[in-house]
């Protein structure tokens, strides 16, 4: 009733008119009413506004937890079992909500002057924790406490890098782990790890166009690099690039002395002042690896007419102005080459390779790899030419494989193979003129490997049937590691004989892959060849018609082909 009573007499005094200045309004005019209020109150009153100053003081909200240090780990304890003690949030209590106005502005006036003098909280008696002796308990207090990867010795994580260089590449395994720490950018920027290095998409996404800043950046950045870890360089390979391939491969030739293998797929743009850095500071390159990528070839022949005789390994593309590489092979400018390999894509049309054999047996003697990959060679004659004597003395493998029609026959194929007694990987697929008999007339007596399957052909079916595939078998049977005969067309009792010749060598446990896909194997002819090879992991035995339902699939494992030898 003390709070009221003031409140009723500034009332009475606020509805009188008065005429002359009051202490409630002053020089500067009336003043609100909470002013007012403040101004006519006795001494009484304002004792009661200390303490409302006094209410007003907020106190920190005590800790719901304490924390106390173990031996080896660090106790957080709650100091109340309520979920809302210690918070900051309190739910408000019953009968806490405003009365409702049923007496007008006085009232409400009335209402409006009790919120503002509240009573003096209790003080509540929850344990407060002194923050001071606490401050420091959740930083460690022992500094020998490092992470492993920073006590390792470095020789460790060059092991360990080099183990995942080898399986992911160096780039950007190297140059993420470089920037961890100070010991791992020493271990990372160990050259030994930068010997084989490939860069594919960098800096901005396939197919955008580059800004001149991130262009500048990307010159910049292949310099530091060529500069600081490309010293023992000797396998680079650069892809998808569509700018900036000269500046590349000219700061590799400059930066890396011990360079031996430059591949470029899938690059436009490599001019010609690029093969002219090769000739000036690569004198150890010896592979060149150009498939799917655009290139001047002015500049690729002037390089192998003055340094040829270095280069043991080319790759490229056929195309129309590619083929001239082929051309000036053939004409001596690579005499120690070892590695050939011509191919086209798969949706490509023209694929005929026109190449003299001949002329290619003369100028590469030392020739071991021979690859003609999805093109049709046509064999040419030079005039006034001599025959090689020798063929490829050196010759260990040879791939004509095509996915469409194929002109190679028994005396193309003895054209190129009469010389190659020591071939071990024949690829045929697809050359569907050859026959049993020309295989077996190969000078060659210890193939690993023939893959003469026919895909995507379109005249598979009808081709007429073939016989004496026992002579394939039987001459190779002690040596063939893997066998590739899908979709030929074989008689139901010429498999059952090839088979068997393969059975009886299996004390040699040589034959580990067979593909019977397509053909007209029946299931005593896989008796005899799945009962006696244990060292068989693979069988295809996909559209084998004359076969049941039931085990036409394809197995790998040699548990899962023992378990179909339950089943015949």
């Amino acid at each position: 009733m003390e709070a009221e009573a003031p409140t009723h007499s500034e009332r009475s005094e606020d509805t009188t008119p008065s005429t002359s200045s009051t202490s409630g309004q002053g020089e500067d005019g009336p003043k609100t009413k909470k002013a007012s209020l403040k101004r006519t109150t006795s001494k009484p009153t304002n004792a009661k506004a200390k303490k409302r100053k006094k209410a007003r003081v907020s106190r920190p909200v005590p800790l719901g937890y304490t924390v106390h240090q173990g031996e080896d780990m660090l106790l957080v304890i709650s100091s109340s079992t309520s979920q809302y003690d210690g918070s900051a949030w309190t739910p408000q209590k019953k009968g806490s909500k405003k009365k409702k106005l049923t007496k007008g502005k006085r009232k409400a006036s009335q209402i409006k002057k009790k919120k503002t003098v509240r009573p003096k909280p209790k003080v509540a008696n929850n344990p407060v924790v002194k923050e001071k002796e606490d401050t420091n308990l959740f930083v460690p207090q022992k500094t020998t406490d490092h992470r492993w990867g920073q006590s390792l010795p470095e020789e460790v994580l060059v092991s360990i890098f080099q183990m995942v260089v080898v399986q992911d590449g160096a780039v950007p395994f190297l140059c993420r782990v470089g920037r961890v720490c100070r010991l791992w950018n020493a271990a990372a920027s160990s050259p030994v790890l930068w010997r084989k290095v490939t860069v594919g998409h960098c800096w901005i996404a396939p197919g955008k166009t580059q800004l001149p800043k991130t262009e500048m950046k990307i010159k910049e950045t292949f310099d530091w690099m060529a500069q600081n870890r490309f010293s023992q360089l000797r396998n680079f390979s650069l892809c998808h690039w569509k700018k900036n391939v000269t500046y590349a491969v000219e700061a590799v030739s400059q930066f890396c002395p011990q360079l031996r293998s430059l591949k470029i797929s899938y690059c436009t743009g490599l001019a010609v002042t690029a093969f002219h850095s090769l000739g000036l500071h690569s004198q150890s390159l010896q592979g060149i690896d150009l498939q799917y990528s655009e290139f001047q070839v002015e500049g690729l022949l002037e390089y192998l007419e003055n340094h040829g005789s270095q280069i043991k390994q080319i790759l490229f593309t056929h195309g129309i102005k590619n083929d001239r590489l082929l051309s000036a092979i053939t004409k001596g400018s690579c005499p120690d080459l070892e590695l050939l390999e011509v191919n086209t894509k798969l949706d490509s049309k023209d694929c005929e390779l026109p190449i003299f054999i001949h002329a290619l047996q003369m100028a590469c003697p030392k020739l071991k790899t021979f690859r003609m990959l999805n093109v049709r060679p046509l064999h040419k004659t030079m005039r006034n030419s001599a025959d090689s004597t020798l063929g490829f003395p050196l010759l260990e493998e040879l791939c004509i494989a095509t996915t469409s029609y194929s002109y190679m026959t028994d005396k193309d194929l003895w054209d190129i193979l009469f010389g190659s007694t020591r071939l071990r990987v024949l690829d045929l697929r697809g050359c569907s003129r050859i026959t049993p008999s020309g295989l077996s007339s190969l000078p060659c007596l210890e193939l690993e490997c023939l893959f003469w399957g026919q895909y995507f052909c379109s005249n598979v079916g009808l081709s007429s049937p073939k016989k004496e595939l026992h002579m394939v078998t039987q001459k190779w049977s002690r040596t063939l590691q893997q066998l590739d005969i899908a979709n030929q067309l074989f008689s139901e009792e010429d498999l059952e004989i090839a088979m068997s010749h393969l059975a009886q060598a299996s004390q040699a446990d040589t034959l580990h892959s067979l593909n019977l896909s397509g053909t007209r194997i029946t299931p005593p002819a896989l008796r005899l060849v799945v009962g006696q090879t244990t060292a068989l992991g693979y069988l295809n035995l996909s559209s084998c018609r004359y076969l049941p339902r039931g085990i036409k699939r394809i197995y790998r494992g040699q548990e899962d082909i023992r378990q179909l030898l339950d089943k015949l």
